[in-house]
């Protein structure tokens, strides 16, 4: 056996399936097994390798055993020549495997290899190519000196800026998406140290075969697309801190104690730095709308409180009683936007309607609440009304005022029409656009071009491969979608390295997948599609769908001596109702029935009922029930739980 790959995957099954899809095709020429160790992923990963690829040597753990671990039991079971250790959000070109083992067949002293990554959008991933991470190197790249001279041999050296991305070029550490092993120079070095459970442990391998007097190479000839960022979540807390501590087990292995310790105080900095930023960030994000829209109503209904006591109740001299500003403002205020994050005001894209939505609701309750207090605390239903005025003007203001300064990711109002061009031949293109208009109820235009070189028919196809720029321009397209069943991973890259100034986004469309994957960089992983897939995953239905288990539950608590003798399991029941209200469960689910495939839909708790009660057949086949979990899915609203809990009372103790 010339060749093992082995690919340790976690949750990430789509783009497995990508990964695989590319592996086998690029397989043809050299003599290889393929390994996936599956760390208890619970997203279908292993079912979806046990259906589409038996050749596939699946190891599924029943624990997550971290990376280095799991690597280890794939080179442990495989009996290649040469190893290679790869990500599962990764596609290989056709030619990948057959120019990197000729490459190491001539090259005897390598004893690991790394090559040309970039990411979903075509862009060059500067990690490619590495330098050790000692405790100068670590100071630049932490405080960003190495992002200001990203050229400089001294400041650049964690990503040898300094090196010409198209020339091959000895290298320090190899990167663990993709990294070619020498099996004799593991016998000699060991395995993976499996005190990394993620991150830093492809940097003590390269290391470790640099010291055994093997060299490392990165070699641009071959390529591959990385999603980058997908595996994990790179802007998480935790991230933070497994990652830099990797870095100072690192230190504390090869340096020596001083420079360890030196190491390690650079590294405790970071950690603390970019943990408080990361907390930050994500506060800010969340945080700034909401604190700004209180900022402002708190500004202006103070200053409509002044204006309306000192020249409508009190122009003679007076003030209103302190309760007002201490107590009944502040309260206005927490109910207003309480109202608006309810009615769906904070979420995206924004839509007005919601935020008046949330003053008007927020200011009818604010007044029944006002009629029923008593005579000390009802100061002026005016500046409630006034209020709320403000609230909505000011609101809609800030909206704006994001919208102009033209902030990433902020939309008001639908999002910008989808323009799509299908790069498929014809059975393929048919299917992409099928899943293209279930996931869009309406998307502006989709194009199909032809990857044959030969002048397509007239069905529907504008152009072939060849002229992409021409139509890219002529139709306005913003979004190109490759079949992976019929372009190579080499076109498409070429392609996205081609067009880069068209300023489109790239999708991939795996073969017989209900998938669409796209991602551009470490911090936008781009969009997946799934078919079918619409409302019941918009935070709105999610908050909806929440807030109605949370009022059926206990509206059914307290109708339990009376449902008590309708329910058919009056234990379970209530045992049901405890653990809707805990979120474990919800009233109304996907159907258990067809959970197999029910990993294609976004996921929701466990239902006590589903879509196949409302037409209450006991004899629905699989593709009908199947079909009614899309329906749901889609189409959520919380009238269809009503009415399907109220149709099935006697069956809510399932």
């Amino acid at each position: 056996m010339k060749l093992s790959v082995i690919i340790v995957n976690y949750n990430v099954k789509h783009f497995l399936d990508q990964c695989l899809h590319s592996i086998l095709l690029a397989s043809r020429q050299v003599d290889m097994e393929v390994f996936v160790i599956d760390n208890r992923s619970v997203d279908g990963s292993v079912e979806m390798v046990q259906s589409k690829y038996p050749e596939v040597h699946l190891i599924a753990n029943e624990e997550n055993v971290g990376f280095s671990r799991a690597n280890n039991q794939g080179i442990k079971a495989s009996s290649g020549e040469y190893v290679l250790l790869l990500n599962p959000d990764t596609i290989v070109e056709h030619d990948t495997f057959t120019k990197t083992v000729a490459f190491m067949e001539s090259h005897p002293d390598a004893g690991g290899l790394g090559v040309k990554m970039v990411d979903g959008n075509g862009n060059f991933l500067p990690e490619s190519k590495r330098g050790l991470p000692t405790p100068m190197v670590s100071f630049y790249k932490i405080f960003g000196l190495s992002s200001l001279f990203p050229k400089s041999k001294r400041f650049s050296r964690y990503h040898l800026g300094h090196l010409d991305k198209d020339q091959t070029h000895q290298v320090e550490v190899l990167a663990g998406a993709f990294m070619l092993l020498r099996r004799e120079a593991l016998k000699k070095t060991g395995l993976l140290d499996e005190d990394f459970f993620m991150y830093g442990e492809d940097i003590d391998l390269s290391y470790r075969l640099l010291k055994a007097g093997y060299k490392n190479y990165y070699h641009p000839e071959a390529r591959i697309i990385h999603y980058k960022g997908e595996s994990t979540k790179k802007g998480s807390i935790n991230y933070v801190f497994v990652f830099y501590n990797a870095m100072i087990i690192f230190a504390r292995k090869h340096f020596s104690k001083k420079n360890a310790n030196l190491f390690s105080f650079f590294i405790n900095i970071a950690i603390y730095f970019r943990a408080s930023m990361a907390i930050m960030s994500r506060f800010w994000k969340k945080a700034v709308i909401p604190l700004s829209d209180a900022l402002m109503l708190t500004i202006g209904v103070v200053v409509i409180k002044n204006l309306w006591e000192s020249n409508v109740i009190f122009p003679e001299g007076g003030h209103f009683p302190t309760e007002l500003v201490t107590i009944m403002l502040p309260s206005y205020i927490l109910v207003w936007l309480l109202s608006v994050f309810l009615s769906g005001g904070y979420d995206r894209p924004v839509y007005l309607f919601k935020i008046v939505r949330g003053y008007f609701l927020g200011t009818l309750f604010i007044l029944a609440a006002y009629g029923l207090l008593s005579e000390e605390y009802r100061f002026s239903r005016a500046i409630i009304v006034m209020g709320a005025v403000w609230g909505i003007l000011s609101s809609s203001g800030i909206r704006y005022m994001i919208k102009i300064m033209k902030l990433k990711n902020y939309q008001i109002g639908n999002e910008p029409a989808r323009r799509f061009l299908v790069v498929a031949d014809s059975e393929e293109g048919e299917r992409i656009t099928d899943i293209i208009r279930k996931t869009y109820s309406h998307p502006e235009f989709i194009g199909l071009v032809s990857v044959s070189q030969k002048e397509p028919d007239n069905h529907g196809y504008l152009g072939t491969i060849k002229n992409i720029k021409e139509i890219i321009s002529i139709y306005k397209i913003k979004e190109i979608i490759f079949s992976a069943e019929d372009v190579k991973a080499q076109t498409i890259i070429n392609q996205m390295a081609s067009l880069q100034e068209m300023q489109v986004d790239y999708k991939i469309a795996p073969p017989k997948s209900y998938s669409i994957i796209g991602s551009n960089s470490i911090t936008t992983t781009g969009d997946l599609y799934i078919v079918d897939i619409n409302s019941i995953s918009k935070p709105t239905n999610k908050r909806n769908k929440r807030l109605l288990d949370a009022v059926l539950s206990l509206l059914l608590l307290l109708s339990v001596p009376v449902t008590a003798f309708i329910v058919h399991a009056p234990g379970r029941f209530l045992r049901n109702i405890f653990l809707v209200l805990a979120g474990k469960k919800t009233w109304v689910g996907y159907d258990r029935v067809t959970k197999n495939k029910a990993h294609h839909l976004p996921r929701i708790a466990r239902g006590v009922l589903s879509p196949s009660d409302a037409i209450q057949n006991s004899k629905l086949n699989m593709e009908t029930r199947q079909r009614l979990n899309l329906l749901y899915a889609r189409n959520y609203n919380v009238y269809n739980d009503v009415n399907i809990l109220l149709k099935n009372i006697k069956k809510l103790g399932r």
